[in-house]
């Protein structure tokens, strides 16, 4: 005689946290030994979950061209990447560690966006560390957006993790990731309820992109973006925005959604701030009871998505010893 099933029970209530600050563009271990004091700040104040902006280690270059009209590439454009590319981090780099013993002392569960560096390619990530466990996964942005496609590659579906949690399951979507349909829906499908999404957008309009993917995946949405401004940057920086240092390159925005759509925190444009929400992980399915969009409410005779997840590979060695 088979058992009965174990009922489905929702994770208790905890405090989540989204921090808004200014990165320190050219120097990462500088920007990690901020971020692991905010960390520590953040767990002070109660978070269990902290989601900072995306590029928080490596920078978001706001502005710059890195001297590419069509069909033409500048030397200083290409000094510019080499400076970019030097201020990226690698995996195993003191960055990672510093963020690795924060977490570790807080026992907080951590998302950041780095920009990483892996051989002449820089990608736009977001690192996933785990209280005394560490850096345990990454999801590299599959679509950079317009110039950006200029010096960030490109990532594959075998980094679209949803990680299961004490407080759910947790993944991220960078940016204008979230403007892809199949996107969101591949992680909706990995039954997401801690929807994380460090970007760069501090547009009026991101505020109701929050909102619809809250309401379109009954999840908790939580969006980080940085607060910075010129003067974060060296003066040589080529920014199309000027070189006053007062002029604000991001403004913020941050912003936590519940599963109904309800805005538990923000969205902050004053500066650089910590926003906290209570989260009831019980609030996901209470949300799903009318609209489930890969269960109930999705017509798998109609419409079918394909996830390939396999790592992508420009070269395969074969043969050999």
């Amino acid at each position: 005689m088979s058992q009965p099933a174990v009922p489905q029970i929702s994770p208790a209530p905890f405090k989540a946290a989204v921090i808004q600050a200014a990165s320190i563009p050219t120097d990462s271990l500088a920007a990690a030994e901020k971020a692991a004091g905010l960390v520590h700040k953040a767990a002070a104040g109660g978070a269990s979950l902290l989601v900072f902006p995306e590029a928080f280690l490596g920078g978001y270059p706001k502005g710059a061209s890195f001297g590419t009209p069509v069909g033409m590439r500048k030397p200083q454009g290409r000094e510019d990447f080499r400076v970019y590319h030097e201020a990226a981090i690698d995996l195993d780099g003191p960055e990672v560690e510093l963020l690795a013993q924060a977490t570790a002392e807080t026992g907080v569960f951590l998302v950041i966006g780095v920009i990483e560096r892996d051989g002449g390619t820089v990608y736009c990530t977001a690192l996933f560390f785990d209280g005394k466990k560490g850096l345990i996964a990454k999801h590299r942005k599959l679509m950079p957006t317009g110039a950006e496609r200029l010096i960030w590659g490109f990532g594959d579906g075998s980094t679209l993790p949803v990680i299961d949690t004490p407080m759910g399951r947790i993944g991220a979507v960078i940016c204008w990731e979230n403007y892809m349909p199949m996107m969101r829906m591949a992680m909706y499908d990995q039954g997401i309820t801690l929807y994380c999404a460090p970007t760069a957008d501090d547009r009026d309009g991101w505020a109701s992109t929050m909102q619809h993917v809250a309401l379109e995946g009954r999840c908790f949405v939580l969006s980080s973006c940085q607060h910075v401004t010129r003067g974060a940057y060296p003066a040589d920086f080529d920014c199309a925005l000027g070189d006053d240092p007062e002029t604000v390159l991001l403004r913020g925005g941050s912003m936590i959604i519940d599963p109904l759509g309800q805005v538990l925190a923000g969205p902050d444009y004053s500066g650089e701030t910590i926003l906290y929400a209570d989260i009831d992980p019980a609030q996901v399915v209470r949300g799903k009871y009318d609209f489930d969009v890969v269960g109930h409410y999705a017509r798998a005779d109609v419409f079918e998505l394909s996830v390939n997840v396999a790592p992508r590979r420009a070269v395969t060695r074969t043969g050999g010893e």
